[in-house]
């Protein structure tokens, strides 16, 4: 009943519960792009962050490839972390390109709420695009931070296969230094 307008210009709200119902309400919108573009430099947060997920991407995912890039370039944390997070939930499934786990493996930060979300993703990423993910993990092509995280939630994933978890424990970093990678003997997948 166009509360809603003015509710969406009110920013930055003040407390947390505001920025959850904001998230909330804009996750149900048709046209959701132009208040994320708005509210997305306001988010402080992981959980506001990680609860904003628009209906609607789910039907129509073709023009967010380009939108992800644009996020996931830019200077805010919970903008990049948002960015990240919309490639895991739309786009490692039936929609999945390599490039994206090359374009996620690109992203520098020294902010933990962005590193973890990469973790998170490549995590995710080997439980559902194995062959696609592995060779990040075998090639040492992430942060040792990143890396060594990777692991640790892949390794607590239901969703990986124990010798798989076997396999990607040999791949830590230790020490901020890559091990020598033993050969593999049977194939983990």
């Amino acid at each position: 009943e166009g509360e809603c307008e003015g509710f969406f210009s009110q920013l930055p709200h003040r407390y947390f519960e505001e920025d959850c119902l904001h998230a909330i309400l804009i996750s149900g919108l048709k046209d959701p792009i132009p208040e994320l573009e708005r509210f997305l430099p306001y988010i402080d947060n992981w959980a506001t962050c990680d609860q904003l997920s628009p209906k609607c991407f789910r039907k129509y995912p073709e023009s967010l490839p380009k939108k992800i890039r644009e996020w996931m370039a830019a200077e805010e944390t919970y903008v990049i972390r948002f960015g990240i997070g919309m490639l895991m939930q739309h786009f490692l499934d039936d929609r999945f390109d390599p490039v994206y786990l090359q374009q996620v493996s690109e992203v520098q930060s020294q902010e933990y709420y962005v590193n973890m979300m990469i973790a998170w993703y490549f995590a995710t990423a080997l439980a559902k695009q194995t062959e696609a993910a592995l060779p990040y993990l075998e090639q040492y092509q992430l942060d040792p931070w990143v890396h060594n995280k990777t692991i640790q939630k892949a390794v607590e994933s239901y969703r990986i296969s124990d010798p798989l978890k076997e396999y990607i424990r040999t791949l830590r970093v230790k020490n901020g230094k890559t091990k020598e990678r033993k050969e593999r003997t049977a194939d983990p997948v």
